[in-house]
């Protein structure tokens, strides 16, 4: 019953509250391009691409001190440039402390390599530049980067006159545009491959990288491109991906995925339900990054990202708005591609296509070093080999292996600390680059996961034979090692341990992952309330979870459906 109301009462005279007017989102097409906060507005006074000749002409020569902040913390990023983490700052601080109180006068740099391709020339290259210039630092990351560290800004003109002597380059390696284009580590050479993707990667590279055009864009901007049927470039989770498959009508071709991505709000990118030819994905591809510069939300930056347009506007409209606006021709229907029917890392020995051998291996975690990769290079030319590739899950492949030198290239590479017959968890585990150099981590990651290899190797070792699970380990939630699509995730940050104590520790994720031999479709993982790890306890939960799910799982059941349906003790 409704109340009475007294007359004179606010209630009996208030007016109706009109309508907020619904803020913009800082889309261009819909609001305008006004810039909506500063990073909108420094993208907008000078394009990050130009900061390359002020780094040649100014900073090189006056050195650190004469950067100003908006290239420093902003467009530098554009030319594969952050400033790393000062030593000695511990995780606790990274949310309170400025940036320029977290930074170092030193850079990472981000060597760009689509495809994961390399010659040995140019790892060769990349090597020195290391060795020279970065303290023999090199992690390979899970985009098909390398990564190096220590670097002065003073050197950046002459690395950048090395790398580009032999075709390298760190163009538009960060800031807002497309990033690197991941690509099969197999393409042109594998046995099984359906397409060979490589010619798609370089079409969009060639034409679309470095471009005024598209150097503005609400956020980064990620693209996979597959020919092979392990699909082994993570496309659910990126902004545009390419997965080959045989359309029963059209032939091969490509199924055509939009709007994946992880950090902190994770979301699986969905099928636009199209089938592209290989003549088209270059169009397709610049379509979807001009839907993204057009209509995606530059108002806040953490809803920035492609997958909040996507699911917005859902993917029908998605569809449309390509062919209607971008495109201006229709796409045909296309079924889905089947489910990957092997193992996407290629760890191993395996015949190529041409009757030579690729050998992929695993190093701790992408970390390797300046002389590692010379050493590798050195080791493939030794057997007329002259071609590595570098994978999405940190690993490096060596291509072109006759019969004849296979035992002793895998034995060398194993000296190096590149194993081809890698143990389930050194094979299966990455980490992020963690509080070691990045500015926005809590907890440190590259050693923390090479302890619990080497540590989980020894204690689970009567488990050899259980099929690899993956053991993915980040500093901060930003989940640059895919912590939500790991069978066991972990996101850093700081815990309570048993004595009341703040230390570094991680939140745990179960049973994510993305579409795999023994998994038809892509999920994230679980998170279970209260269950937190410490840096030391690592090793013992993990121990403790996998033989909890050993000694609980029914029949052929994997770790992730077992994880997602355990009661939680089963968990913890």
């Amino acid at each position: 019953m409704t109340p009475p109301v007294t007359p004179g009462s606010t209630t009996e005279h208030a007016p109706a509250r009109p309508a907020r007017p619904a803020r913009p989102n800082g889309q261009w097409k819909v609001d305008g391009t006004t810039p909506l906060n500063h990073n909108e507005q420094f993208k907008q006074d000078d394009s990050g691409l130009n900061v390359r000749q002020r780094i040649i002409d100014v900073y090189s020569k006056e050195g650190f001190d004469s950067i100003s902040g908006d290239d420093l913390h902003g467009r530098f990023r554009w030319w594969g440039l952050y400033t790393q983490r000062k030593p000695g700052i511990d995780g606790g601080k990274t949310a309170t402390l400025e940036p320029h109180e977290l930074e170092d006068k030193y850079f990472m740099l981000r060597v760009r390599i689509d495809g994961g391709a390399l010659t040995t020339e140019q790892l060769r290259v990349i090597a020195g530049i290391s060795e020279d210039f970065g303290r023999d630092s090199a992690d390979i990351t899970d985009r098909q980067n390398i990564q190096l560290h220590w670097i002065e800004v003073e050197a950046v003109p002459e690395i950048w006159d090395r790398l580009e002597a032999v075709g390298l380059g760190t163009t538009e390696a960060c800031g807002d545009v497309p990033r690197v284009v991941l690509g099969s580590p197999v393409a042109g050479i594998a046995a099984d491959e359906l397409i060979d993707p490589a010619p798609s990667i370089a079409a969009i590279t060639e034409k679309y990288i470095g471009i005024p055009e598209l150097a503005n864009l609400p956020r980064k901007f990620k693209t996979a491109i597959t020919g092979h049927p392990s699909q082994d470039v993570v496309h659910e989770i990126n902004d545009v991906a390419f997965v080959a498959h045989e359309h029963p009508e059209l032939g091969v071709g490509y199924d055509v995925w939009v709007g994946g991505g992880l950090s902190a709000n994770p979301r699986l990118g969905e099928r636009l339900g199209v089938f592209a030819t290989p003549e088209q994905v270059p169009d397709v591809w610049h379509g979807v990054a001009q839907i993204f510069r057009d209509y995606g939300f530059r108002r806040l930056r953490n809803k920035a990202r492609l997958k909040f347009l996507l699911a917005d506007w859902g993917p029908e409209k998605f569809r449309q708005v390509l062919q209607d606006e971008y495109l201006g021709y229709a796409l045909p229907d296309g079924p889905p591609a089947p489910q990957p029917n092997q193992p996407g890392d290629h760890i191993g020995v395996h015949k190529q296509r041409d009757g030579l051998n690729y050998v992929g291996a695993a190093p701790y975690v992408g970390r390797v070093s300046g002389p590692t990769l010379r050493a590798v290079a050195d080791l493939a030319e030794s057997a007329s080999s002259y071609r590595v590739r570098l994978t999405p899950h940190q690993k490096l492949l060596v291509l072109d292996v006759p019969d004849e030198h296979l035992d002793r290239v895998v034995s060398e590479l194993k000296a190096l600390g590149l194993d081809a017959n890698p143990s389930p968890f050194r094979r299966s585990t990455i980490a992020c680059t963690g509080i070691e150099y990045c500015k926005l981590a809590i907890v440190e990651t590259k050693a923390a996961a090479t302890r619990a290899i080497d540590d989980l190797e020894k204690r689970l070792g009567d488990l050899s034979g259980m099929k690899p699970l993956s053991l993915h380990i980040n500093g901060c939630p930003n989940s640059c090692a895919r912590i939500q699509t790991a069978d066991i995730g972990l996101k850093g940050q700081l815990v309570t341990n048993d004595d009341g104590e703040q230390v570094p520790g991680f939140q745990v994720h179960l049973g994510g992952g993305l579409a795999s031999d023994d998994r038809a479709d892509a999920g994230l993982g679980r998170t279970v309330r209260g269950l937190k790890v410490t840096n030391d306890d690592l090793p013992d939960y993990v121990e403790r979870v996998v033989r909890s799910y050993e000694a609980n799982h029914e029949g052929d059941e994997t770790f992730a459906q077992w994880a997602h349906r355990a009661d939680e003790e089963a968990l913890k």
